[in-house]
């Protein structure tokens, strides 16, 4: 499901199935690198969408989590840390996390969800037949890495 008022009441309903909440983790930086940082974050909110279509009924995805490329490891990680701890308490028993932003990985020890990291594909420059057929390939890629996830916990 969405983060939108007319799935929350889906939600609301099946509250005790939805067990795994999606957290897109999308930089933003103005100043170098704009257009890979845009990217990064455009393929992320694409892939969160296609999974979250895969499972829906078993997922929440969430608002993009947003921070600034210059922001320090510790201040984003521990500000991740506290939304996931938010949708813990609230019955999450799962928290995906998806980037494109190698940093991420050094922090992936401290995280208090599962990262999934995705190197950015370019889909601005490819048609929408080729653009389908790359997300679905990514999409297909994840949902082993998912379900093993929800069966070994």
């Amino acid at each position: 499901m969405q983060w939108k008022v007319l799935e929350m009441d889906q939600y609301i309903q099946a509250k005790e199935y939805v067990d795994t909440a999606i957290i897109p983790l999308v930089p933003i930086d103005i100043k170098e690198e704009v257009k890979s940082t845009v990217s990064m974050g455009e393929f992320i909110s694409i892939i969160s969408h296609e999974l979250e279509k895969q499972f829906k009924g078993r997922v929440l995805l969430i608002p993009s989590f947003t921070y600034l490329k210059s922001e320090s490891e510790e201040d984003k990680t521990e500000r991740l840390n506290q939304w996931i701890e938010e949708l813990q308490n609230a019955g999450m028993r799962h928290c995906l996390l998806l980037s494109s932003d190698a940093s991420w990985r050094l922090s992936e020890n401290r995280l208090q969800g599962d990262l999934f990291w995705l190197p950015t594909i370019p889909l601005e420059h490819l048609d929408s037949v080729n653009k389908r057929n790359v997300i679905a390939e990514q999409i297909k890629q994840l949902v082993p890495l998912l379900t093993n996830k929800w069966q070994n916990r």
